[in-house]
C-alpha cells in the first residue's frame, strides 16, 4: 500500500507543485503586488476624476458628522491622505500615470503619532504642498520639440527627470547643479519635467502589465552614452543621489574614466608606490572631504599613464607628522609630484582649478633627469631616425645617457647627473664650480637643446644597451643582473644629418640586397663615447665639453646603422593592473544578480504568472491520465491475440509437418517417374477387352 502511494506521489509530483505554486501566487504574492490603491480608501473606481474625488470624500464626511460611520484614527488618516493627494492635479497626474507618492511616509508616521485619539484631533491638513518655483533650480529643461533634435551632438547626455511638486527634487537642486559644473565639456546636462508626459514616459521603465515607473522614485537620473540615440541603450544611475557618487558613475560607465583610488598611510608604500613603474611621476592628492577626483583629473590620469600614475589620500590632522616628514605636506588640499629617487617632493598646497593643475602636470610630466624611453627617444632628440630638440635645421646634436640596472648604485649615478644637468642649465653656478673655459661649451649646447641628459634602464632596454656598451664588461651594465655587481655607464652620442640627402631625398625601390640594406639603416650617423672618469661633477661637464668641441669642430666619419628598437616599458596604465577592475565595460558578477533579481522581482507582479501556472499544472495531470489510458488500452487488446496464438500453435503441433525431408520415402504413383522404370506391354487380354 505504502509503495502505491509513493508511486503515485511520484506520477502526479509535476502537477501537484504547480498547482501549489499557482495557488501561493494567486493567494499571496499577487495580492502583495497590487495593495489597495488610493483609490481604493475613497471607494471608488481607479483614475476617477477630482470632481468624483471630492464627492466620493464628502458622502463620506457626511456619514462621520450624521454619527452613521465613526471610522478609526488609522481609516481617517487613509482616507484623508487619498483625498489630499488626488486632489492636487500635478500629485494626481505623477501617481495615476507614474504611480509616484513620494509622501507616503506620512500615513505610518501620523497613525504612530494619533494613535489612540480620536479622528476629528488630528491636525489637518495631512499633506503640505511645498511645490517649489521650476524657475529657482531647474535649468536646460528639455522639451517635446527639443527632445527630438538633441541628439545630434556627439557628447553623451545626463538627464534628470524631475517633478516641480516633488521636495526630493527640490533638494537634489543644489548637488544637480555641482554636477553640471564637474561635467562642463564633458556631456550635456538636462532636465524633463514630468509634465511632459511623452518624453517621461519613453524615459521610464515598464512593469511586465506595461505601467510607466522610475523605480527609485524622482528624482531619476539616466544618461545617454555618445552614440546612443535611443531608450533602449540608456543606462540608470542606480545609487544613492549625491555629487559624488553620480559623478564617479558617470566619468567610470558613461566616460570611461579611470577611478584614482584612495590609500592610507599603511597601503600607500606597497600597494601603490612600490607597484608604480619605476620611470613615471607620482602624483598624489591629499582631500579633506574623500570626494573621488573630478572628471578633468581623470582625464588626465588617462592621457598622461604613460608619464604619471595618481593617488589620493584622506586628511586626517592626527597623520599630520607622518605626511610632513614623509612629503613635506602641511595641510589639505595639497597635491605632490614624487620625481625621482632622492629628489625633494614637489608640493602644492591650497585648491587647484583644472586648468593650472593640466599646466602643472604637463610642466612635471618628465623626472628631473628624463628617462630614455620608446615614448620619449624623439622628444628628447635620442633617436637616430629623429631629429634635434632645437629644431630639423640642427645638423649635429649629441645625446649623454646613463644606462645601469635599477638599484642603489644607478639612483647614486642619477643624482650625480641631476647635478650635472643642474649646473649646466646655470651659467653662473659653472664659472663658479670649474675654471676650464673649454667646460662653458656643455652648457651652451644644452641651452640651446643641442645637448641632451637623460637615463636608461639597461636592464629593461638590453639589446639598446649591449648595442652602445659592446664591451666584455657590458654585462655589469646591461641585461638582467647575472653579477654580483652593478656599474652603471655614461656615454655620449654624436647624431649627425646630411642636409643634402635630407633635402632631395627620393623614395625608391632597392634593386639589390644591398641597396635593401642601404636603405634599412638610420637616417642619422652616429658616434657614440664611453665615459671612463670619475663621478665628479665637473670631471663630467668637462669631458661633455671636449666631446661637443670636437664633434664640431672635426669632419667625422658619417656612419650610419640601423639602432635596436626601444621596448615599450608598460603595455597597459596602473589603474587597469588594479584588483578593483575600474574600467572594465561589463557588468561584475554582484551587477548581474541585482538585474537578474529585479527581473524577477519585477515579473512576481504579472498577474498572468497564476493562471499560466494553473494551467501548466492541468496540463501536465492531463498528459500523465492520456498516457496512463493508453497504456492500459494496449495492454487489454494485447490478451485476445495472444489467446488466438496459443490456439494456432496447438492445431499446428497436430498437424504433420510438411517440411519434413523426403529423402528415404517410398515413391508414389504422384511422384516423378523413377530413374530406372520402363513400360510394360500390353497383354492381348487386355487389347480385346478394349
Amino acid at each position: 500500500m505504502a509503495g502505491d502511494f509513493a508511486t503515485k506521489t511520484k506520477t502526479y509530483a509535476v502537477p501537484v507543485i504547480l498547482f501549489s505554486l499557482s495557488m501561493l501566487y494567486q493567494l499571496v504574492i499577487l495580492p502583495r503586488a497590487f495593495p489597495p490603491s488610493h483609490y481604493d480608501a475613497l471607494g471608488i473606481k481607479t483614475y476617477s476624476s477630482i470632481e468624483e474625488v471630492k464627492e466620493a470624500f464628502e458622502n463620506l464626511e457626511s456619514k462621520w458628522n450624521s454619527g452613521l460611520e465613526v471610522p478609526t484614527t488609522t481609516e481617517f488618516i487613509k482616507i484623508r491622505y487619498a483625498y489630499e493627494l488626488l486632489t492636487n492635479p500635478i500629485w494626481k497626474r505623477n501617481y495615476d500615470v507614474f504611480g509616484i507618492n513620494e509622501q507616503d511616509h506620512v500615513l505610518e508616521k501620523l497613525s504612530q503619532q494619533y494613535a489612540g485619539e480620536k479622528f476629528y484631533n488630528i491636525e489637518l491638513p495631512l499633506l503640505h504642498a511645498d511645490a517649489s518655483d521650476t524657475g529657482d533650480y531647474a535649468f536646460n529643461v528639455i522639451t517635446s520639440k527639443e527632445f527630438q533634435s538633441m541628439f545630434q551632438d556627439s557628447k553623451p547626455w545626463l538627464l534628470q527627470v524631475y517633478s516641480s511638486s516633488s521636495n526630493r527634487s527640490a533638494q537634489f537642486a543644489n548637488s544637480w547643479k555641482r554636477i553640471a559644473a564637474l561635467l562642463n565639456g564633458f556631456a550635456n546636462i538636462g532636465m524633463v519635467e514630468l509634465g511632459e508626459i511623452e518624453i517621461a514616459a519613453y524615459l521610464a521603465e515598464r512593469k511586465p502589465m506595461g505601467q510607466f515607473f522610475f523605480r527609485n522614485g524622482l528624482p531619476s537620473v539616466l544618461a545617454f552614452p555618445s552614440g546612443c540615440k535611443t531608450s533602449d541603450c540608456l543606462i540608470r544611475f542606480e545609487g544613492e543621489l549625491s555629487v559624488d557618487a553620480v559623478t564617479d558613475w558617470f566619468a567610470m560607465t558613461i566616460l570611461n574614466l579611470p577611478r584614482i583610488f584612495y590609500y592610507t598611510k599603511e597601503s600607500l608604500g606597497p600597494r601603490f608606490l612600490a607597484k608604480s613603474s619605476p620611470h613615471t611621476v607620482k602624483v598624489i592628492f591629499f582631500s579633506k572631504t574623500g570626494e573621488r577626483t573630478t572628471p578633468i583629473i581623470r582625464q588626465a590620469a588617462k592621457n598622461y599613464w604613460n608619464y604619471a600614475t595618481f593617488a589620493c589620500v584622506l586628511w586626517r590632522e592626527e597623520e599630520f607628522s607622518v605626511w610632513w616628514n614623509a612629503f613635506g605636506v602641511e595641510s589639505a588640499p595639497a597635491v605632490v609630484f614624487l620625481k625621482d629617487p632622492g629628489l625633494k617632493p614637489l608640493v602644492y598646497h591650497g585648491p587647484m582649478n583644472d586648468s593650472w593643475f593640466l599646466d602643472v602636470l604637463e610642466q612635471n610630466k618628465q623626472q628631473e633627469l628624463p628617462q630614455l624611453r620608446s615614448l620619449t627617444s624623439e622628444e628628447l632628440g635620442c633617436d637616430a631616425r629623429g631629429y634635434s630638440r632645437a629644431g630639423r635645421d640642427t645638423l649635429t646634436w649629441y645625446c649623454a645617457i646613463l644606462a645601469g640596472r635599477l638599484g642603489p648604485d644607478l639612483d647614486s649615478m642619477r643624482e650625480t647627473m641631476r647635478r650635472v644637468q643642474e649646473t649646466l642649465s646655470k651659467s653662473s653656478e659653472l664659472n663658479a664650480a670649474t675654471e676650464d673655459e673649454h667646460s662653458i661649451t656643455a652648457s651652451v649646447a644644452l641651452t640651446s637643446k643641442r645637448l641632451t641628459l637623460s637615463w636608461l634602464d639597461g636592464e629593461m632596454q638590453k639589446n639598446y644597451c649591449f648595442f652602445y656598451l659592446n664591451t666584455e664588461n657590458s654585462i655589469e651594465t646591461c641585461g638582467p643582473r647575472r653579477v654580483p655587481t652593478d656599474v652603471p655607464r655614461l656615454f655620449i652620442i654624436r647624431y649627425e644629418r646630411n642636409a643634402t640627402e635630407d633635402t632631395f631625398k627620393v623614395e625608391k625601390k632597392a634593386k639589390s640586397i644591398w641597396e635593401f640594406h642601404q636603405q634599412e639603416v638610420d637616417p642619422a650617423a652616429q658616434l657614440s663615447v664611453t665615459y671612463n672618469g670619475s663621478a665628479e661633477v665637473s670631471q663630467i661637464i668637462q669631458w661633455m665639453s671636449n666631446i661637443i668641441k670636437d664633434g664640431d669642430s672635426r669632419k667625422l666619419p658619417f656612419y650610419r646603422v640601423k639602432t635596436p628598437e626601444l621596448v615599450p616599458e608598460d603595455v597597459e596604465p596602473f589603474w587597469s593592473r588594479a584588483p578593483q577592475g575600474i574600467l572594465s565595460k561589463s557588468m561584475g558578477a554582484k551587477q548581474k544578480i541585482q538585474r537578474i533579481i529585479i527581473f524577477i522581482y519585477d515579473y512576481l507582479g504579472d498577474p498572468r504568472i497564476g493562471p499560466a501556472l494553473l494551467l501548466g499544472s492541468l496540463m501536465s495531470y492531463g498528459s500523465i491520465w492520456l498516457m496512463k489510458n493508453q497504456l492500459k488500452h494496449k495492454v487489454q487488446s494485447s490478451q485476445p491475440s495472444q489467446a488466438d496464438d496459443n490456439d494456432k500453435s496447438r492445431l499446428r503441433e497436430r498437424r504433420p509437418k510438411r517440411n519434413v525431408s523426403k529423402h528415404n520415402l517410398p515413391p508414389s504413383i504422384t511422384d516423378f517417374e523413377p530413374r530406372n522404370s520402363y513400360q510394360m506391354p500390353l497383354s492381348d487380354s487386355d487389347s480385346d477387352s478394349d
